[in-house]
């Protein structure tokens, strides 16, 4: 096992000893073995877009086989550890703690991971099971490198949906989905340049400030998901919603389809 691997494991064998030592091994799946989960978006994926290894669970044995432990290991070596009682329902303890590796360490084990385990179609399985003894050569750790180009887009999506939207109140508080959307140019590196309105607002309740709030973009796509497809169009943009799922660009020619949120 690569060393890197073998103190993951470790780390997540001592978090289990150390917070749920009340858990019986027989209540633990195949007695606690750790298990890489990279069967939802892959190792590079992870790597590239999460700037982390794919997730390491250890898992309750039963019928739900919720998560006992997780860990997400960071490309910078840093772990956070997440333990769950009740049979996985339960958020008991999370922990920060840094492995005493170098980051072309864990470079290279995500390059290893890749290899073995993505292009071989292996998910989701044993850390001990997985063959990661094989050194990558310079060429297959720079071919990993240079494949972040294909997930840019990925990448810029995600930075947009950390930034700021304005968003009414009418929304926040009466419930209605944004029936006007408009992408102005952004006024600072924090700005994504989106407001949200719900259609049915007048000037005087625009312009008071304390109807106005600000909301990571992310958060307004999570009130309402139809905005996600929209979220990427270029400054400039004015639309209206059209029926419970669309938008259209808007000519003033056309009401507002306005709806609340169930």
């Amino acid at each position: 096992m690569h060393k890197v691997l073998q103190e993951i494991n470790t780390r997540i064998q001592e978090t289990v000893s150390a917070y749920l030592k009340d858990v019986p091994l027989s209540e633990l799946e195949d007695s606690g073995t750790v298990w890489y989960m990279n069967g939802k978006n892959g190792t590079e994926f992870d790597w590239h877009v999460n700037g982390r290894l794919s997730d390491f669970f250890v898992f309750y044995n039963d019928k739900d086989k919720l998560g006992a432990v997780k860990a997400d290991v960071y490309q910078d070596g840093t772990v956070f550890m997440y333990v769950y009682t009740e049979h996985g329902r339960k958020l008991e303890k999370e922990l920060q703690e840094k492995l005493d590796v170098s980051e072309d360490e864990l470079l290279e084990l995500a390059v290893i991971l890749k290899n073995n385990t993505d292009e071989k179609r292996i998910w989701d399985s044993a850390v001990g099971s997985l063959m990661t003894d094989i050194k990558p050569d310079d060429a297959q750790i720079r071919q990993f490198l240079d494949n972040r180009s294909f997930y840019e887009p990925m990448l810029e999506r995600k930075a947009l949906l950390m930034k700021n939207a304005y968003v009414s109140r009418a929304i926040l508080d009466e419930g209605w989905k944004p029936g006007y959307i408009v992408r102005d140019e952004p006024l600072h590196d924090n700005d994504s340049g989106w407001s949200f309105m719900a259609g049915n607002e007048d000037d005087e309740y625009i312009n008071t400030a304390k109807n106005i709030v600000l909301l990571r973009l992310g958060q307004v796509c999570q009130l309402d998901p139809s905005v996600w497809k929209y979220i990427d169009s270029p400054v400039g943009t004015r639309m209206i919603r059209i029926s419970s799922e669309e938008f259209e660009e808007d000519h003033n020619d056309k009401p507002i389809y306005m709806e609340k949120r169930n």
